[in-house]
């Protein structure tokens, strides 16, 4: 299959924020990219990760959305070439339900994954916190369109949160979080000592018309501390309360 456009030509993208959806799916390909270019983004769109590769590397989008399983070349082995030489914020959509692909892509250098079927407020959501965190200045991205204002900064012991610059320190070193991981602990350490249910977590993670099970939160919390364990070995602020769900404790 040859890639495919539902945008208008590339000199009608002007200033808007470009986002590129890399999808064996023409019916995602097609919806996708009309409800994007109606919030204002423009689109490019690629049947295959073959088609792709070439167009992300000689010109860039401003963030990149892949499916896993695709034909010629899948979305792993697109995002392994692409990290060779690009370090392009890049979007999981998925129709598996396995935490090794997760994981996987996560330790590639994806930004974040999102399960199909999905929601459109979820996926806007997490385009908009994605480019504020690499740092774009468009004022689409600035505005508080999609989601809500960010809140303020988070100091809980040794650990530093900005919610704006989507910005995490733990002892002054810096972790990167994928944007779920940043709402969870965001909501953990909200209040320190207090249980959150899972239920709670999914309700500050997802929007209310999102169905996640439990075991997507706790795969989120074991990834996250794995990160927080790269920088602190000893780092046990986040407890598991078993039955009951989580806590943070910055002590």
């Amino acid at each position: 299959m040859e890639s495919t456009s539902a945008e208008p030509a590339a000199g009608n993208e002007g200033n808007r924020t470009v986002i590129a959806l890399v999808d064996d799916d023409r019916n995602i390909l097609t919806t996708v990219s009309i409800a994007l270019q109606a919030e204002g983004f423009a689109t490019r769109v690629y049947s295959d990760g073959e088609a792709a590769l070439g167009a992300l590397l000689s010109n860039p989008p401003d963030l990149a959305i892949f499916d896993i399983k695709m034909p010629k070349m899948d979305g792993m082995e697109l995002l392994r070439r692409l990290r060779q030489k690009s370090p392009l914020p890049v979007i999981f959509l998925t129709s598996k339900d396995d935490e090794t692909d997760e994981e996987a892509g996560f330790e590639m250098g994806a930004d974040d994954y999102i399960a199909k079927p999905f929601s459109l407020r979820l996926l806007l959501a997490r385009i908009r916190a994605i480019l504020r965190r690499s740092g774009s200045d468009h004022p689409l991205i600035l505005s508080e369109q999609f989601d809500d204002k960010p809140g303020e900064v988070v100091e809980r012991g040794r650990l530093y949160m900005d919610p704006a610059r989507h910005h995490v320190t733990w002892n002054g070193q810096p972790v990167s979080l994928t944007v779920t991981e940043f709402l969870l602990l965001e909501a953990l350490s909200a209040r320190p000592g207090v249980i959150k249910s899972r239920n709670q977590l999914m309700d500050a993670a997802y929007p209310d018309d999102v169905f996640v099970d439990d075991r997507t939160v706790d795969s989120h919390i074991k990834r996250m501390r794995r990160k927080f364990r790269s920088v602190d070995q000893t780092f046990s602020a986040i407890e598991t309360l078993y039955g009951a769900g989580y806590s943070f404790n910055e002590g």
